[in-house]
């Protein structure tokens, strides 16, 4: 599966073709990709009351990401060798297609399956599994548990919407931690 992070922002011009990209992908395999959008950036800040949509673990993306210039892409954080912005896992949004077809060609070695609850008074508890169905390459891995909202209306340069853009897959929080929760167990049956 496909996680793709791109890194936008509100007055980024050409973000909003990069946001078509990821779209496409998903669309193409919407069992199997997600998207995660990360507002940071220079083109992300607002200015004269526009919303804020960036978050605390942003800039630290941007920088593990080696983000050069906008809008860029990670695809499962994968280092793919000449592709990389800056040398890093950030790519051109005009990587990202072949990035997450290399991908979704791979063998998996885990399924991860998720439940959530939210009650009324507004307590989230969400349990994840992950099974070993081979052995991973990594002798670590870690898990990223994210909250993302959809249907944002607000300011997007380039997306001729005006004040009305429509933001998808908006990053908000991430339920693990910057980094994730690590997992030490990552061998087939575990």
């Amino acid at each position: 599966n496909v996680v793709l992070e791109e890194f936008t922002g509100i007055h980024c011009t050409f973000c909003p073709d990069g946001h078509a990209i990821a779209q496409g992908i998903y669309d193409m395999h919407p069992e199997d990709v997600i998207l995660v959008n990360v507002h940071v950036g220079p083109f992300a800040a607002p200015s004269g009351g526009e919303p804020d949509y960036r978050t605390p673990w942003g800039a630290a993306l941007d920088g593990q990401a080696g983000v050069a210039g906008y809008p860029a892409g990670t695809v499962n954080r994968h280092l793919f060798a000449g592709w990389g912005q800056q040398g890093g896992t950030a790519m051109s949004r005009n990587y990202l297609v072949a990035a997450s077809d290399q991908i979704m060609a791979s063998e998996s070695y885990l399924n991860v399956g998720c439940e959530s609850f939210l009650t009324a008074a507004g307590q989230l508890t969400v349990n994840v599994e992950v099974y070993y169905t081979g052995d991973s390459p990594e002798s670590v891995n870690f898990l990223n548990v994210a909250i993302l909202q959809n249907n944002v209306f607000g300011p997007q340069t380039g997306g001729g919407a005006g004040n009305n853009y429509q933001h998808m897959h908006m990053l908000r929080h991430f339920l693990t931690g910057q980094w994730g929760v690590e997992i030490t167990e990552t061998t087939e049956g575990s």
